[in-house]
């Protein structure tokens, strides 16, 4: 397994309207990504769409840089699987269990 390049990451606030913040517990639940990752991917999908005439193959760079060695053992002969089958969210679920919410006091 080669080594992950660390990175720096910086706490960002997102301030949300309830429609927003419906769909983003909605894409959540759904697909079994955690909020932020939904949010970071989002950002790459815009960025990909806006910034895409800047520089041809930004987006495969992008793809290389980020890649890891997370992921599905055989996601390379089950794409479909993992895309449109529910695959991913149980693979999730089995590699990271979802803590379990607790009630705010105040």
């Amino acid at each position: 397994m080669a080594k992950t390049k660390k990175t720096k990451r910086e706490a960002v606030m997102v301030y949300l309207d309830s429609r927003d913040r419906d769909l983003l517990e909605r894409l959540a639940r759904k697909t079994g990504l955690p909020r932020t990752e939904l949010l970071r991917r989002g950002l790459r999908y815009v960025a990909g769409k806006e910034l895409a005439s800047e520089s041809p193959g930004s987006a495969f760079d992008h793809l290389v840089e980020t890649a890891s060695d997370k992921g599905p053992a055989d996601l390379s002969e089950r794409p479909d699987y993992y895309l449109f089958g529910g695959g991913y969210r149980e693979w999730i679920m089995r590699e990271k269990p979802v803590p379990k919410k607790r009630a705010r006091v105040r």
